[in-house]
């Protein structure tokens, strides 16, 4: 497992195509911007365990360009 640390503002890039920014971090909280394309099916892991995650379901994240989603 490859761990990172990153400030407000910073970014992972992977790939050509996908990028991670640590948008916030307040308390125990870190709110990270994920851009990447369409494809690219991203959802939190413990839905992805609990919930079969298909397109239109309202547990599904799947991202466009610049989707945004709080991890805890």
């Amino acid at each position: 497992m490859l761990v990172l640390s990153r400030k407000p503002g910073e970014s992972i890039q992977i790939s050509d195509n996908i990028c991670i920014t640590v948008t916030e971090v307040r308390g125990g909280r870190v709110k990270l911007s994920f851009s990447a394309p369409s494809t690219v099916k991203i959802v939190r892991q413990e839905l992805a365990r609990t919930t079969v995650a298909s397109p239109g379901h309202p547990q599904d994240m799947t991202a466009g360009h610049r989707t945004v989603a709080e991890v805890r």
